[in-house]
């Protein structure tokens, strides 16, 4: 089982079944990891997972780039009918997610097997796993990013970077921009300037 990696950020297949894949983060998800988070997470959507549980225990930082990031990907799984589940939330991002409002559309779990109950029992994985799983997920997106995340229609997607802007991005940072018009805005290290979270009671379509 390989672990998907760059300075940053520590993306861990840990197991998996039929529709559904335990994803274990460490390290921080924000604007500098993005791209990456991009490439390695559409891989395990291509592959055809659309119940995903994130094991968060060592996220240890998550701005409003990165919670963003996990929104779309929510965005994408909700239009697959699918879900997306966070498991063992440190106090930081759980600060984040209930300032935002977050909590209404990113379930939150004190545990991977909490999160896992809370799906059909044909899509549970073995928890934990014994032995060796061979996820069958590729080390990068066998598709575009731009196709891969919907990026012309997803609100919650960051821009693209300079010199690959898509059609259609005008609702993307609009929870951002809420926030900040609220002047409740939250300094972060690797955010979008301002560096504010997106703006509570926002709802995702």
């Amino acid at each position: 089982m390989r672990s998907r990696e760059n300075d940053r950020l520590t993306i861990t297949p840990i197991t998996v079944k039929d529709e559904c894949a335990v994803i274990r983060f460490s390290g921080e998800l924000d604007r500098a990891s993005e791209e990456f988070y991009l490439d390695r997470i559409g891989a395990v959507v291509a592959t055809g997972y659309r119940h995903l549980v994130l094991d968060v225990t060592a996220l240890v930082f998550c701005d409003s780039r990165g919670l963003n990031c996990l929104l779309a990907l929510r965005w994408l799984l909700h239009r697959r009918e699918g879900s997306l589940l966070l498991a063992c939330v440190g106090r930081r991002l759980a600060a984040v997610l209930a300032l935002t409002g977050s909590t209404e559309v990113l379930p939150v779990f004190s545990s991977v097997s909490e999160a896992l109950r809370s799906l059909p029992p044909e899509q549970r994985p073995e928890w934990p796993p014994t032995g060796s799983v061979e996820t069958g997920i590729p080390l990068h997106s066998p598709e575009p990013l731009e196709t891969s995340w919907q990026r012309d229609t997803n609100p919650h997607l960051p821009p693209p970077p300079k010199g690959l802007e898509t059609k259609g991005t005008g609702a993307r940072g609009l929870a951002a921009d809420s926030l900040n018009r609220k002047g409740k805005g939250t300094k972060g290290r690797g955010g979008t300037g301002s560096g504010t979270y997106p703006g509570q009671g926002q709802r995702d379509p």
